[in-house]
This record gives C-alpha cells, structure tokens and sequence, in this order.
C-alpha cells in the first residue's frame, strides 16, 4: 500500500495528512499551529512543518508529498538563498497604496485584466514587492529570488539552498500579479515595474502532476499549489463546479476553461491545479456576520438557526447588508453593516437573524453573478466553511442561489487536495485518483428571487445613495 502525504502551510497552522495513494483513506495526521501577525520569518512554517510531521508519525514510507498553502504573500531571498527578511503574508495591508500606484501606472485596472486577468490589490505579491523597492531599498537589492509559501516549503523539503532549483505551480504563481493565467506565462516587465526596474529570479511554473523534486528519504515532491486551488483538487471540483466557502471572508470560485478578464477587479483569473481556470472572488465578510448577529441576539448558533427559519423568507421587508468589516467585493472598504426596512411589526429576533443569513448568502449571490459574466458556467455548488455548519444556511442558500446546494462532510480539503496531488505525481497517470470522501448532503429549496431583489434595492442604501 502505497502511502503519500498532503501539507497545508495556512495563516493559522501547518496540518499535515497522510494518505493511502488509491483511495485516499487518511492514515494519520498531525497538526502545529503558527504565529500569529501578517508578517513572519519562514523559518517558523518549517519548524511548524517538522513537527507536524513527526506528529503524523514521519514521512519514512511515504512515496509522495505536496504542499499546499496560503496563497500570495512575498518570500524574499538572496543569492545563497536565504530570507533576506520576514515574509509578508496574504493578509497584510501595508502595500495599499502600492498596489493603486501599480494600477494607475500600467493605465488603470482593465489593462491589468487584459494582461493578467488580475488587477492588484494588498494582498498580491506584485503589491507588496512595490512597497519593498520604496520603503526598503535596500532589501530589494538585496533580493535575488521571489517566491511564495508553498514553493519555499517544496524548495526546503528537496533539502535544497540554490535558488534556481525553486519550483511553483500555475494556481499559486496566478495570484502575484506577475503571471497570466490564460497564456501560462510570467510576464516580466510586470515584475520590473513592481520592483522599479530590478528583476529576481521566479520559481519555475511546473505542470499539474510534474515532480518539483525529492525529499532527502526519496519521496517525489508534487508541484504543490495555493490553498484555494488544493481545496478544490481535494474536493474534486470540476468544470461547472462553483465552491462556496463561508470562513472568516467568503470565498467564490469556479473551475473552468475561460480565463476572466474583469475591469472591475472583482473576479481574479487564478489557475487551479489541474491545468484549468480558477477564476476567484473574495468578500471580507464570511461567518463571522452571523457571530456577530448572535452576539447581538444573546444566542447561541443553534438558536440563531431556529430563530432564521422560524421566519419567512424575506423577514417580512428586513435586509442586513453585511459589510460590516468594510467589503472588497464590491469595493467598498469605507462601507458598514446596516439593517434596512425596519418598521414597528418586523424587527423581531426571528427576522433579524434571517436577515443576517439571508444578506450573507445574498452577498455570495452577488459574487456568483460576477463570475457567470465573465463566461464561467456555474452548475453545481459546493459549500464548505465554517459557515456550511449553520442549519439555517444550508437550507436557505438553494433558495436564494437558485440551485441545489452540495456539502460535504467537513475535512481539511487543502491538505486532502496536496495528497492527492502528490499520489497524481507519484502515477503520473492522466489524471488524479478518483478519490471520494463520504456522502455529500443535498440541499433543495423553492427559490426566492424576491429575497435577492429586495437585497439589490438595499445595497444602495448602505452608501446613502
């Protein structure tokens, strides 16, 4: 029996699965958290990796390995490859302006769409090199190779210190803003303008099932990918398939074969990591809108789901916008929260917290119809998270998405998805092993396009418009 192990290098944590190659049965695992901040010396991911693996009873008669991790970031190296200073992550802001600098200087957001498919915000690496080159220059110089969390990870477990053996994959190399999706190309003289005119070395982009190397015990290193395109690998997302995950943000992406050029900037053209199109739209705002309502309400989030689908659909004319963190998609980061529609017979608990899940779900709706505009086909969803354990969402969402909702039973989806690409690599067949993971609940409902009408009206109203 063949084994193969996943990792997943998150924000929070390092999980590592190890996996039966065929059939993908998890033989053991193991789980080190990680430091907190947005900015993080690497070091501390590879201390967090050895232990989990020790954890998981050692990686000794494992034949394959693959990581998956949080996608963007920046990892800075020099020439004798070491971190030339702590790595930005995803989440770090600091590279706000760099990023509207970057996009006013290539002439506005839909010549990055054309270019790239993706048009630069904080969180993409091109950003955060930008801020580099102008507040310190002389780590920029210092720079002779850039690379992501999870190439950095693959280059350590090779065991090797030359940065021109540094390998990434097409889902993890879309979201620098250096790379273009739809032609598989890095585009240069994007990484010269974010850099002022210094150009380090890029990890080479590997094939979805080509080997990045070995580990010193001999096991083949999968190419890896970034955490989206690993949960969607490990959920066994295919075209048509739309993946809707409610975790601290929400997520929306869809496996396709279209690569999206979107102006606005709201559908980001990221690849995933079986030689398709993973366009991606993020809210900042996922399940934490329904802590907060409950929160507000003295209930629990069973009570919460009783009081949503004790009322109606529509809570009688009552809207929660929830942009209670600010919103991104739409960009609105100066936007709040607000409740809308509020008279002396509707503001009960029960519609309050249908409210809250149906904004939510209705936000989500929001960011399904941006990527079907860009030609995606969305036929079937997914729905995974942290908010995919809410009742009241379950059987609300068909109702306001217009379709049956799918969701698995919960796992670690990224770490999965790393397995199973590195049992891809270790076959080297044509495609991954069609691994299944336990019965996926069904959700059906009548639809209630009034609700998502009546959430459009309030929009607006947020920005007192």
């Amino acid at each position: 029996m063949a084994l193969v192990a996943g990792i997943d290098s998150s924000t929070q944590s390092c999980k590592v699965l190890v996996c039966e190659a065929d059939t993908g049965e998890i033989i053991r695992s193991g789980s080190t958290p990680h430091p907190d901040g947005t900015e993080v010396d690497p070091r501390h991911w590879w201390s967090a990796l050895e232990t989990s693996i020790s954890s998981a009873g050692g990686f000794d008669d494992v034949a394959a390995v693959a990581v998956g991790a949080q996608q963007h970031g920046m990892v800075c190296l020099d020439a004798a490859g070491s971190v030339v200073r702590d790595a930005l992550l995803w989440n770090d802001t600091r590279s706000s302006s760099a990023a509207a600098q970057l996009v006013a200087e290539l002439g506005g957001p839909g010549a990055w769409a054309d270019r790239i498919g993706v048009v630069p915000v904080a969180s993409i690496t091109a950003t955060k090199l930008r801020w580099l080159a102008d507040e310190e220059p002389a780590h920029a110089d210092a720079t002779a190779a850039v690379c992501l969390p999870h190439d950095w990870l693959t280059w350590r477990l090779a065991g090797s210190t030359d940065i021109a053996e540094l390998r990434t994959d097409r889902s993890d190399a879309s979201g620098t803003g250096y790379f273009s999706s739809a032609t598989d190309t890095y585009q240069p003289d994007l990484l010269e303008l974010a850099m002022r005119g210094r150009r380090p070395l890029l990890p080479t982009v590997l094939g979805p099932h080509e080997a990045a190397g070995q580990t010193a015990a001999g096991a083949v290193l999968g190419p890896g990918a970034g955490d989206n395109a690993a949960a969607a690998l490990g959920l066994g997302a295919g075209p048509g398939d739309c993946i809707v995950s409610l975790g601290t943000s929400g997520v929306v992406s869809a496996v396709g074969d279209t690569a999206p050029h979107d102006p606005e900037g709201l559908v980001a053209g990221f690849a995933d990591a079986t030689g398709r199109q993973l366009p991606l739209v993020c809210t900042l705002n996922g399940a934490p809108v329904l802590a907060a309502v409950a929160r507000m309400l003295s209930v629990d989030f069973d009570e919460l789901d009783r009081l949503a689908l004790s009322a109606p659909a529509g809570a009688e004319g009552l809207t929660v916008v929830p942009y209670f963190e600010g919103e991104r998609s739409p960009n609105l980061p100066e936007a709040v929260g607000a409740l809308h529609g509020v008279t002396t017979r509707n503001l009960t608990s029960a519609n309050v917290a249908r409210a809250a899940v149906e904004g939510l779900l209705a936000s989500m709706a929001y960011c399904m119809e941006a990527i079907s505009a860009q030609g995606i086909d969305v036929e079937r969803v997914i729905l995974v998270g942290g908010g995919a354990r809410s009742e009241a969402v379950r059987r609300i969402a068909p109702a306001i998405w217009i379709k049956a909702v799918h969701v698995p039973i919960p796992a670690e989806y990224v770490a999965l998805g790393a397995a199973r690409q590195a049992a891809w690599t270790l076959s080297q067949r044509d495609s991954p092993p069609p691994w299944s993971f336990g019965v996926t609940a069904t959700y059906e409902a009548d639809p209630t396009p009034q609700v998502l009408e009546q959430y459009r009206a309030a929009q607006p109203l947020t920005l007192g418009q």
